[in-house]
């Protein structure tokens, strides 16, 4: 037993933030049926390299567990059978330019009368309403229009995007919330609704601390590099041989690293004795502190801060993150089987679940590998039926 188990799920998105959402919805158990254009399928699928037996990386990296087919939603007779398929479905999820599926017939309004039960998530770039609304959104431009980059980078340099497309990806995550929040009231009200999300939105909100620090304030906030712009020390620190994050959250632990830098008075100045002074005097405390990190390498650091409770780590590269005894303890490197490349390994799922557990049952879908599949099974089609739509190029 799985935690959404008997949830079906249709995917009309494609891309980053729709299907990294409909991902999470089939780790969890959900049926997710994931439909692509025919001939051409999800724009990820040539977002490359590196490619793995013709699949891209990208989108192996989001469409796990999912079931794949391909319907022309162009045609009407695509959006017939794509209205069979949502009249029994309990979650659709697509991000079509803001227009499309009315257009097609398929808009909230429209399945809400088909479906009443349907939950119907759109995800945009800005939004279904206001001034904006329609206008095309990408990760790397909401990071830089919702604030993101102003607060990325170098202190004196470029403002910079972060590492991997964090709009994108807490989009997904913010509406596969919203969706299961929805089939929660649908439980109480037997009715579907819509789920709205944005990456405008979605950014505008993960802005958090630094958000509410300006509302709070009136003040702009600045790039502070790899230090936070509320606790010192918080940042990056230069050993004799490498770099290491160190993170002391509080005055005690100021204290502790004090001693074990061999400047124990450090702590009674009043300039630094608490963070809100440290914050103020930032310039003068992080050079002193740093004079004594040149003197050992990391690993002697390391070892130390860990044995006095302070939080710091390594800053470790991609490949020796997913080879870490603890993350591949923790199962969040996995491997399955795929139809044309083998063994092929994937990330884990990140939640563990003591009664229900998620997990990576299946490999993301070849372009229309279940076509046949769901249409027999969801509609009921028979093999000439499905062949005839094949030839007429509707799947």
């Amino acid at each position: 037993m799985l935690p959404l188990d008997e949830l079906l799920v249709i995917d009309l998105s494609r891309v980053l933030a729709g299907p990294y959402c409909t991902m999470m919805l089939a780790d969890l158990g959900a049926r997710v049926v994931k439909v692509e254009q025919p001939g051409s399928g999800d724009d990820t699928r040539a977002w490359g390299p590196p490619f793995l037996a013709g699949e891209s990386a990208y989108y192996l990296s989001v469409n796990r567990n999912k079931l794949g087919i391909t319907l022309n939603l162009k045609n009407e007779l695509g959006r017939e059978i794509i209205r069979d398929l949502l009249e029994h479905a309990d979650v659709v999820v697509e991000n079509f330019k803001l227009g499309t599926m009315e257009s097609w017939g398929l808009g909230y309004e429209s399945l809400h009368a088909l479906n009443p039960r349907l939950i119907y998530c759109n995800i945009s770039g800005y939004g279904t309403d206001g001034p904006e609304a329609g206008k095309p959104g990408y990760d790397f431009i909401t990071q830089a229009e919702a604030g993101l980059m102003s607060i990325t980078g170098p202190v004196d340099g470029t403002p910079m995007k972060v590492g991997v497309a964090i709009s994108d990806i807490t989009a997904g995550m913010f509406a596969a919330n919203g969706i299961l929040a929805a089939l929660h009231a649908r439980q109480r009200t037997g009715k579907g609704q819509r789920v709205d999300v944005s990456l405008l939105e979605a950014q505008v909100a993960w802005l958090a601390n630094v958000g509410e620090g300006y509302l709070v304030s009136g003040k702009r906030p600045q790039r502070y590099g790899n230090a936070h712009p509320t606790i010192v020390p918080y940042e990056v620190f230069r050993a004799r041989d490498d770099y290491f994050a160190l993170g002391v959250g509080n005055d005690a632990q100021f204290r502790k690293l004090c001693q074990m830098i061999g400047r124990p008075l450090l702590a009674d100045e009043p300039r630094f004795a608490t963070n809100p002074a440290r914050v103020q005097n930032r310039g003068e405390l992080v050079p002193q502190v740093q004079a004594e990190f040149d003197k050992q390498a990391s690993a002697f650091w390391l070892e130390r801060l860990a044995e006095a409770g302070i939080p710091a780590g390594r800053i470790r590269s991609i490949d020796q993150v997913l080879t870490d005894p603890q993350v591949l303890h923790r199962q969040m490197v996995v491997e399955v089987e795929h139809p044309t490349a083998g063994k092929v390994k994937l990330l884990g799922v990140p939640y563990k679940f003591s009664e229900t557990p998620a997990e990576v049952r299946t490999a993301p879908p070849l372009l229309g590998q279940h076509t046949e599949e769901v249409l027999a099974t969801l509609l009921g089609m028979n093999a000439e039926e499905i062949a005839s739509l094949q030839a007429a190029g509707i799947v």
